[in-house]
This record gives C-alpha cells, sequence and structure tokens, in this order.
C-alpha cells in the first residue's frame, strides 16, 4: 500500500507533516510519498533517523494558503502540492491521499483541479464528513459544509455512504444511520427533512432509526448522523465553541481557590482520560466521501499524532475498500 501525503497541509507544515509521517512509516510499515517543496522535505526529513523507511519526496513547487480561496486556488496552483498529490491518487500511482490543509482546496481539487479525481458515478454530490471524537467509536456527522443546498436524493446517498464507512473503517456492525430534526417524530423537521425521512424509511440496506436531535448526537444516538451542509457546519462549529468554552471555564475554576487547585491536581489522571478520549487527533482525519479515491482530511491544527493517525485512518480505508463498496451502490 501506497499512500500521499501532502507535507504542507498543517499550520506547522512541514514540521508535524514530516515528523508524523516519518512516525507512521516506522510504526505502521506503509509507503509514503510526501509531497511539497523538495528541498524543504529533505531538510526537514534529515532531523530523523529514516534509513530503510518507505519514504519518498515528490516535488510540488507550490502551496495552497488557509486564507485563500480554495477554488481559485486550486485553479492558479496547478503544482500545489494538494494537486500534485491528487494527480499520484488519480493515476495509481498510490492507494491514498492525506492532507490536513485548505478543506475546501482538497474538496476543489479532487472536483475541478488538475489532479482532479471526480465524483464515482452515480454520486450526485460528495459528502463532508466529521468524526465527532467521543468515548468508544466516534459519530460521523455528515455533511458538514460540502452542500449547503440539498435534496432528499443527496442525503440518502450521504446516509448509504456514512454506513458503509462507519461498518468498513470503524468496525461498526450494521451502523445506525439517523438524519438530524428539531424531533423525534416522523412529522418533524422542514421540507428537505421531512422528504428526507420518508425516503430513508425505503433504503432495506441501511439501518436507519428516525430523526435524532442535536442533544442526543453526542449520546451515540446513532453512529452516522445525516443533514445538508449547512446545518452540519453550524452544528459542527457550534460543538466546537461549546467544547473550548467548557474546558477554559474547568481551568478557570479550578484555579479559583487553594483547595480547587489541590482537587484539579488529585483529578488530573482522570482529566487527562477524558482528554484522550475527546482528542479528534486520536482519529486524526475525516473522509471525503463520493471522489473517486480515497481522500481524507485532517484539522490544520494537527500535531504529529494527529497527522500518523490521519495516515492510519488514511490505511484503514484503502483496506476496507470503501471506494469500491460505494461504487456498488449504484
Amino acid at each position: 500500500m501506497k499512500i500521499v501525503v501532502d507535507a504542507m497541509g498543517s499550520d506547522s507544515r512541514p514540521v508535524n507533516d514530516v515528523a508524523g509521517a516519518v512516525d507512521a512509516a516506522r510504526e505502521f510499515g506503509v509507503s509514503l510519498m510526501l509531497v511539497g517543496p523538495e528541498p524543504l522535505l529533505r531538510a526537514e526529513l534529515a532531523k530523523f533517523k529514516t534509513d530503510g523507511l518507505p519514504i519518498e519526496v515528490v516535488h510540488a513547487s507550490e502551496v495552497v494558503e488557509m486564507q485563500e480561496h480554495p477554488a481559485n486556488a486550486i485553479r492558479d496552483k496547478k503544482d500545489a502540492s494538494i494537486n500534485v498529490g491528487l494527480k499520484l491518487l488519480r493515476d495509481k500511482g498510490a492507494d491514498g491521499f492525506a492532507s490536513a490543509g485548505n478543506t475546501g482546496a482538497v474538496m476543489a481539487g479532487a472536483l475541478i483541479g488538475s489532479g482532479r479525481i471526480g465524483r464515482i458515478r452515480g454520486i450526485e454530490r460528495p459528502g463532508l464528513v466529521a468524526a465527532l471524537p467521543q468515548a468508544g467509536t466516534p459519530v460521523l456527522l455528515i455533511d458538514v459544509g460540502a452542500n449547503t443546498d440539498c435534496k432528499p436524493e443527496y442525503l440518502k446517498q450521504f446516509a448509504q455512504m456514512g454506513s458503509l464507512y462507519a461498518e468498513r473503517v470503524l468496525g461498526v456492525q450494521t451502523p445506525r444511520v439517523a438524519l438530524i430534526a428539531n424531533g423525534e417524530e416522523d412529522s418533524k423537521g422542514d421540507r428537505l427533512v421531512q422528504e428526507s425521512h420518508a425516503l430513508l424509511k425505503t433504503v432495506g440496506t441501511l439501518n436507519f432509526v428516525g430523526n435524532i436531535e442535536p442533544k442526543d448526537v453526542l449520546k451515540h444516538g446513532a453512529d452516522v448522523v445525516v443533514c445538508d451542509g449547512f446545518v452540519g457546519n453550524i452544528m459542527l462549529k457550534t460543538a466546537e465553541a461549546v467544547a473550548s468554552m467548557m474546558s477554559a471555564t474547568i481551568r478557570q475554576e479550578l484555579k479559583a481557590s487553594p483547595l480547587t487547585m489541590l482537587g484539579g491536581a488529585l483529578a488530573t489522571p482522570a482529566f487527562a482520560r477524558i482528554r484522550k478520549q475527546l482528542d479528534p487527533g486520536e482519529i486524526g482525519g475525516a473522509p471525503l466521501l463520493g471522489v473517486d479515491g480515497v481522500v481524507i482530511i485532517g484539522h490544520g491544527r494537527s500535531d504529529a499524532r494527529a497527522i500518523k493517525n490521519m495516515i492510519r485512518t488514511t490505511m484503514r480505508a484503502v483496506e476496507g475498500d470503501v471506494v469500491g463498496a460505494i461504487r456498488a451502490l449504484q
């Protein structure tokens, strides 16, 4: 197996990207192709003992910046690391592609860039997935921003693709699929939700459990949660904001008095376990489902451990033949 890694993806590129790739090659034995400016990547690799590790460097002279307009950057920078990496995937030089770079640019690159791999035949729209960390298996939320205006058929395909990914990559048997709504009753939701609910009930291959309210998503009320990209993006950003606020509040209150500081010190091991359970870096990345190749996207703030885990997630998606299973839906 050979995985392409956009070594110019993370906010700290290429430091964490290269360090995580070296760890992945050493721990998993996977062959890696690091894409980016060759002199820069070789200088970073020189900091590690890489003798015998299956790592090669592929030169790309340009980089897509986080603040750039994704589609414009992908069109204008044909030698960007994202375009070069996706071209390797498209031309069968690799089995999967992983990047902690600009999410919109990765999606644009897969659909319209010089390394375009396109959509799987029959898939109306690709769906962007967020793997919401929690104790045990993460919950998959799809779509989280790729498609703000959807039709019921799109949501049906999101449900099918998310269910396949949960089963083949996360190891969930018969994943429970739910639709986000403002109530559990079949009659709840806007027109899109009601029509999508009726459609999903007819898909015999899905374990559709009905509507789910946002408050139950992180209680593991379902394994795959489906919505349009507008709702999903707002929900994801709200969850991130609440988590950040709660973390800051807890730290502040623990420092409020000597007694709470002592209690906090005693609870440090428990807090560490909670952080590990809820750390998105443990998952590393989530897929862009519906494009004709394994494409995994990590967070820009990924450290070396998250990059290593993003590569592991990419390997699992290749091993699970997620793309082949989605093709077979048609």
